[in-house]
């Protein structure tokens, strides 16, 4: 075999193997574009589908807040109301109690130092009762 030819032969597998290597390359660049093209589909899909379940969840939980904050306002309302009258039947009952002292004023002195007696019976009995406590 001669030099040129050995030389040519050396020549043509180097271009193969140039060739050969381009395709690789190709091929190589091909699948990483198709893998990033299914990845960005994959995503797209996923994101799809979070907005779908987001927009099915938000009316819901605007019901709900909306529910609570409805609740929340009826108790308080309720709460005022409840004060109210119990302010206004404090009232009718004070003003009951002063037309009774204004009307009957030994009445009710009389019924008043029964109550105060009776107040210091308990006491003085619940302090009997009472374990003494040695001092030291």
């Amino acid at each position: 075999m001669n030099s040129t030819a050995y030389s040519g032969a050396v020549r043509d597998a180097a271009d193969g193997t140039r060739q050969l290597s381009d395709k690789v390359l190709q091929s190589a660049h091909d699948a990483v574009d198709t893998t990033r093209d299914y990845a960005n589909d994959a995503l797209d899909n996923a994101d799809r589908k979070v907005r779908g379940m987001r927009s099915r969840l938000d009316p819901a939980i605007d019901e709900w807040t909306a529910t609570a904050q409805r609740l929340a306002r009826r108790s308080l309302d309720f709460a005022s109301d409840t004060g109210t009258r119990a302010q206004q039947s404090l009232h009718r009952c004070a003003d009951a109690t002063e037309r009774y002292v204004t009307e009957q004023p030994v009445k009710a002195v009389l019924i008043a130092a029964a109550a105060g007696a009776v107040l210091a019976a308990l006491a003085v009995s619940a302090a009997k009762k009472r374990p003494q406590v040695p001092r030291y």
